[in-house]
């Protein structure tokens, strides 16, 4: 089981709880120490939705502002990140509303300096590496093309690694629901990838 997502222990919630309260009473450095335990939580999910790094950051920083502002009247009434990704939620799917029009470039990520190496005289492993390369970038691509609650579930699931029911919560929607839209992003992605996944 993934501690980071679905293994998150109760010591790990009831700390966030406890953050949350002293949040409430105007305690910025447990605002800072929070903000620092789910940062990679919330900028990961907003990147991989929106696909562009122009927007990632402004989205989490409003996604911890509205944590700040509603932190007095919180109530762990799910867990603390289930409620943190509604949050999101929300403003991602603002922002893709927003920019709908606007043509969207995956994330590429800068090649570490460590990793560029010359492996011609060796084997054909940058063949490999570069074929690999190109998958994940069709990847993303075709993942970003997915409608926004297919991409979200898609991402809560293979990125996050959380539960049907967690999935469930963070969408407003069943876990059945939950399922089939899974199953229809899957399958679309399976269509859109069917030249690099047939052998």
């Amino acid at each position: 089981m993934d501690l980071k997502r679905a293994g998150r222990s109760e010591a790990e919630e009831n700390e966030d709880v406890r953050l949350m309260g002293l949040i409430g009473r105007g305690d910025t450095l447990a605002f800072e120490e929070l903000i620092e335990r789910h940062q990679a939580l919330v900028a990961g999910t907003a990147a991989r939705m929106l696909g562009s790094n122009s927007e990632v950051e402004d989205i989490a920083q409003q996604v911890f502002i509205r944590v700040w502002k509603s932190a007095s009247r919180y109530k762990p009434r799910a867990k603390f990140t289930t409620w943190l990704l509604k949050i999101t939620r929300n403003l991602v799917f603002n922002e893709l509303r927003r920019t709908k029009r606007r043509a969207q470039v995956p994330i590429q990520p800068e090649p570490d300096a460590d990793e560029i190496t010359l492996q011609d005289e060796v084997t054909s492993a940058p063949d490999a590496s570069l074929l690999e390369s190109e998958l994940q970038q069709e990847i993303e691509k075709a993942i970003l093309q997915l409608p926004d609650t297919q991409r979200m579930a898609l991402i809560l699931r293979r990125y996050e690694q959380l539960s049907y029911d967690e999935i469930a919560e963070v969408l407003d929607l069943s876990v059945p629901a939950v399922k089939s839209v899974l199953f229809r992003a899957r399958t679309e992605l399976r269509s859109r990838l069917s030249k690099y996944l047939d052998v």
